[in-house]
């Protein structure tokens, strides 16, 4: 009788019964270490008290509760499961019927453990009963009980040990180990194999993401993107379902889609002025500005600096370059953002040689004889940033070195070879590789203006969930033929995909992507300004050290009042031995660097609208004195009162102090003395920054 009835309730767990955990705690940082830590502790309790999992959805919590059943002296009992939220309020699928001569399941269960999920969705009289059962224990049930839960239960204070299992958003640094871990599991199911090779930049770019499914919904994204590699290697080799030979070693970039909040406080302004959208896609437009009026407006302006008069008195052209140039697409960064690297002349001429060289390569190939070698290479992938960075900071540091010791505001040749030695980079990286591997990653100024886009009203953007759900040719950012309203186009110039863009930085408005785009997912918005400063935001390698390097160039330009009464301080930069010139002009370059390094990125990023206004203040006076002075002698001459330009200078600043301290609550924890202190020095940062520019 005995056995009949063994095996009558071994058959009536069964559906309820858990096998092995599906996984362990992933991860290296101090969270994963204080779980698996709080997993031990559980599973080593003698005493075997109840034991609540919380956390958020998606966290698998059950899997928790598991591990320390299987890592416990428990591991060889049953160990039974319930969902709280789909029993009855009475709890009959566990406690049974009075009166039904059937022993109930908890009585069947005997020495082993119980989980019970989602207690806190459970009916009340079915949570209370659960919770007496915590307390109490029960006659025929002398196991432990587990819970789950996803908010607080407060009638288990006291009763349960507890265990918090931290979102991954929290665990940021873990999440590479997370992707790595089920792109593994997944891949040889689905062809691999080897598993592929995940890229840093798509570890970089989901770590911006909250991730408000957490594991659940990390799992789905790398579902999507392995089976959806699959379907391009398919397509890309004509046959049906991808073979093994055609899956690659490493997973394309543009195929991890997360569904990102949509931002709030956006204006689309092409859906406000469909027409708008017409005419700044219109590749006539952009061509016939590009190839036909600013590249051959560059060889003009080179012509004339060097063969005109050499000092800026006497050179228009100069003049433009150093009072119109500097102040203007300062000007323009909180508006239009990047926009200035559309219509650089320097990548202008970089395409052009590309073009020369792909043409040459057609005709070598034609005459059959191999021309590979003349081909550009493909968009390099990989984390270029950590190396380009601090390449990009030092030619900036050596450009600004060199405008103040050889004077190049006032020697038009010289002022030209440095836009011809920006040109001579463009150009070089044009033929190495295709698209802009030369803004991207190594032009100073295109750093500088990926730097202040973040604080543009403007930003040009693609809806991911119309990516995902409606495009497979990525042609906004790798290029191909016209489809459907798309044209055919080269794809984005810094290879970017619009719905991955985490900020303005390697977006130069280009239309490029609008140009492609079938199902127009391409919306031009209006934002807040600064919108890409934020607690969460990707701060790059290389950004710490361009905000520092562009603000010695500040100190640099005030070196006089900063470094000039030390001893063996030259009399000028510009004139007498060059050690001791180069000597103190690195000194002053580095005075910022040095306060800098014991400043915390946050900070940094907060004074970034102050640093814009303190270099917008620095070429103010040339720009308010000699702009309206480029028409030659006998012509109107325009030049404003010094007054005037002081009263600017302190006006740009202000709103500078202004912005940063508006911006401190989004960058640091909302504490008001931690908002009041940084006021407080940045206020004490522009007093000291309208004391080095004054004119």
């Amino acid at each position: 009788m005995e056995s009949t009835v063994s095996k009558d309730c071994l058959l009536r767990m069964a559906p309820h019964l858990i096998g092995r955990p599906r996984r362990g705690v992933v991860g290296s940082s101090r969270y994963a270490c204080k779980l698996r830590e709080s997993i031990r502790q559980a599973s080593n309790d003698r005493q075997r008290k109840p034991l609540l999992v919380s956390g958020e959805p998606g966290l698998e919590k059950d899997n928790i509760a598991q591990l320390v059943h299987f890592s416990s002296a428990d591991r060889r009992l049953p160990l039974m499961h319930f969902d709280a939220s789909n029993m009855h309020g009475d709890g009959v699928e566990l406690f049974g019927r009075e009166g039904s001569g059937e022993p109930s399941l908890l009585a069947c269960l005997g020495d082993g453990n119980l989980l019970i999920d989602c207690i806190d969705l459970a009916e009340p009289q079915l949570r209370q009963r659960l919770i007496e059962l915590a307390k109490n224990g029960h006659p025929d049930f002398s196991g432990r009980v587990m819970f789950t839960s996803e908010s607080k239960v407060k009638e288990l204070d006291g009763v349960v040990v507890q265990i918090r299992v931290p979102a991954l958003r929290v665990r940021r640094s873990d999440l590479g180990e997370w992707l790595r871990y089920n792109v593994r599991l997944r891949s040889k199911k689905l062809g691999w194999e080897q598993p592929p090779e995940l890229p840093t930049a798509v570890i970089t770019r989901l770590q911006s993401h909250d991730f408000p499914n957490n594991l659940r919904e990390l799992e789905n994204v790398v579902e999507r993107a392995l089976r959806q590699t699959r379907r391009q290697a398919a397509a890309e080799s004509g046959a049906g379902p991808s073979t093994q030979r055609n899956l690659s070693a490493a997973l394309p970039e543009d195929v991890f889609w997360v569904n990102s909040r949509e931002p709030s406080l956006r204006f689309d302004l092409w859906r406000w002025k469909p027409q708008l959208r017409q005419l700044m896609r219109s590749p006539k437009l952009w061509n016939g500005l590009l190839f036909g009026v600013v590249s051959w407006l560059f060889v003009v302006v080179n012509l004339w600096l060097w063969l005109g008069p050499q000092d800026r008195g006497h050179n228009s052209m100069l003049k433009f370059f150093w009072a119109w140039w500097w102040p203007l697409i300062l000007l323009t960064y909180p508006l239009v953002g990047r926009l200035w690297c559309a219509f650089c002349p320097f990548m202008v001429w970089g395409q052009i040689c590309q073009k020369g060289q792909i043409a040459l390569s057609g005709i070598i190939n034609s005459l059959g004889w191999p021309s590979d070698w003349l081909q550009p290479k493909p968009w390099p992938k990989g984390d270029h940033d950590s190396w380009g960075a601090p390449v990009l900071a030092a030619g900036f540091a050596t450009i600004l070195i060199w405008e103040e010791v050889w004077n190049l505001e006032n020697t038009a040749w010289l002022s030209s070879c440095l836009l011809l030695v920006i040109t001579a980079g463009a150009v070089i990286c044009s033929m190495l590789f295709e698209k802009r591997f030369w803004c991207r990653y190594l032009c100073p100024v295109g750093g500088m203006n990926g730097l202040f886009a973040k604080l543009s009203i403007l930003e040009l953007r693609a809806q991911p969930g119309t990516c995902a759900g409606s495009c497979s040719s990525y042609a906004c950012f790798k290029g191909g033929p016209a489809e459907g309203e798309g044209m055919a186009t080269d794809g984005c110039p810094l290879g970017t995909h619009p719905a991955h863009l985490l900020d303005n930085r390697n977006c130069v408005l280009c239309m490029s992507c609008a140009q492609a785009c079938p199902h127009r997912s391409v919306q031009l918005r209006l934002r807040p300004a600064a919108a890409d400063l934020h607690r969460n935001m990707h701060a790059t390698a290389g950004e710490r050290g361009l905000i520092l390097v562009l603000a010695g160039g500040i100190a640099l330009h005030a070196w006089h009042r900063l470094v000039g009464w030390l001893p063996l301080a030259p009399e000028s930069l510009q004139a007498g031995p060059i050690l001791p010139r180069l000597a103190f002009a690195a000194l002053a370059l580095s005075l910022p660097a040095a306060i800098g390094l014991w400043i915390n990125n946050r900070w940094l990023y907060a004074s970034i609208p102050l640093l814009w206004s303190v270099l917008l203040a620095r070429h103010l006076p040339m720009g308010m004195t000699e702009a309206g002075m480029v028409l030659p002698m006998g012509w109107p001459q325009w030049t404003a009162d010094a007054h005037v330009i002081d009263f600017c200078q302190s006006m740009v600043i202000a709103i500078g102090w202004a912005s940063c301290v508006v911006l401190l609550p989004r960058l640091i924890r909302r504490q008001r003395l931690s908002w009041i202190t940084g006021s407080g020095v940045l206020l004490v940062a522009a007093v000291a920054c309208r004391w080095v520019v004054q004119s």
